[in-house]
């Protein structure tokens, strides 16, 4: 390849920057904002992504800026700790038998680092407005009228792509009835609910939330009717918070916000010279921590099959990770998105606690949960 064009400056696109940069490709990435997102719904890392990102050179930094996940936790709003999963069963499985909690806005600028290292560059108010296939390559319009070529596209610019609408190819799934509420607190959770994880999922069929530590916030997703103003919504945010737990006042509240959350996955991956990645391919609900993670699994796969030369294996790659979405990501965080949400939570509380309390049992469901199974 003379040159690689990558729609997408977050994490899933300068991923996949890096990996061809590295590989001695010239590298363009077109970002549509003016700067990196500052923006962290990701937190969450996975040990494939950590032993991905170690071999791009960059997980030491991101280590650097977060914290070690060695556990998570399901627990009953009412009854409190259900079973606790320790990561250490991964132990022969993976170098990086935990998960490191840190935002995706900490990624991203050490991608890029390395990436202009590299000899790659980042053109920011690129917003993409067409995309044209060309013999041998693809012509790339912006919507200042920048016209960019090369000889392949890998479209990482989020579930709006405007790469995947300029071709056309259907994005099918559905919406969830609920959207999701989350916000970053600075209290000291340790201290009000005792014996929490860095990771807890918290089963009630009225109103069921995931609690997680980052290394500045603990941030709190909670499920939210659908067709409520947002205003009247983030209003009544501190009198959910007090009914998690109540240190006697409302809690500090860094930040809040509501989003939409679906479940959708492109018909396909490839298109002639262009491969999507990441949202731009499949988004899924954030149960789980899945969408970063098999984002920049896609990023680095896609490019290393590109770097390979070989048309089969980028179809090949292009293929499995279609297969990826559907069978593993899309399957797995909507399986958690229900139980938490089930009328009967106790009903899953006894193979909770089977589950934890077998060794083997544990590591074959941590496998999959954290994507080790999507990648053999």
């Amino acid at each position: 390849m003379k040159r690689a064009l990558v729609a997408g400056a977050g994490p899933v696109g300068l991923t996949a920057a890096l990996t061809l940069a590295r590989g001695g490709v010239p590298v363009t990435v077109l970002e549509a904002g003016p700067e990196l997102a500052a923006e962290s719904r990701a937190s969450t890392f996975h040990p494939p992504t950590l032993e991905m990102l170690d071999g791009l050179g960059v997980l030491p930094e991101l280590m650097q800026r977060g914290l070690i996940a060695r556990t998570f936790q399901y627990r009953d709003r009412r009854g409190g700790p259900v079973a606790t999963l320790d990561m250490a069963v991964l132990a022969d499985d993976t170098p990086h038998p935990y998960r490191v909690q840190c935002e995706q806005s900490k990624l991203t600028p050490i991608l890029m680092e390395h990436l202009l290292r590299h000899g790659g560059e980042v053109v920011f108010g690129a917003a993409v407005r067409e995309v044209e296939p060309r013999a041998g390559g693809v012509l790339v319009t912006t919507e200042a009228g920048a016209r960019h070529t090369g000889d392949r596209l890998v479209a990482a610019d989020g579930a709006h792509s405007a790469v995947r609408r300029s071709l056309g190819v259907p994005f099918e799934g559905i919406t969830y009835p609920e959207r999701f509420l989350v916000a970053s607190t600075e209290e000291d959770l340790d201290a009000l609910l005792p014996g929490i994880a860095p990771i807890n999922y918290v089963f009630d069929p009225e109103e069921w939330l995931v609690l997680l530590r980052t290394p500045d916030h603990w941030r709190v997703l909670l499920p939210t009717p659908e067709d409520t103003p947002d205003g009247a919504e983030l209003a009544r945010l501190a009198g959910r918070l007090r009914a998690v737990a109540d240190p006697g006042r409302d809690w500090k509240v860094a930040h809040a916000s509501l989003y939409r959350v679906h479940q959708r996955v492109a018909a396909r991956f490839r298109d002639g010279p262009v491969l999507l990645a990441g949202d731009a391919a499949h988004v899924n609900n954030p149960l789980g921590g899945l969408g970063m993670n098999s984002g920049i699994h896609d990023a680095v796969l896609l490019a290393t099959a590109l770097l390979s030369g070989d048309d089969a294996a980028v179809d090949e790659a292009a293929g499995r990770r279609r297969r990826v979405a559907l069978d593993h990501v899309r399957a797995i965080s909507h399986g958690n998105w229900e139980k938490l949400r089930a009328a009967d939570p106790a009903a899953h509380h006894a193979e909770l606690r089977a589950l934890a309390a077998d060794p083997q049992a544990a590591r074959a469901h941590l496998l999959r949960a954290c994507l080790i199974t999507s990648l053999r």
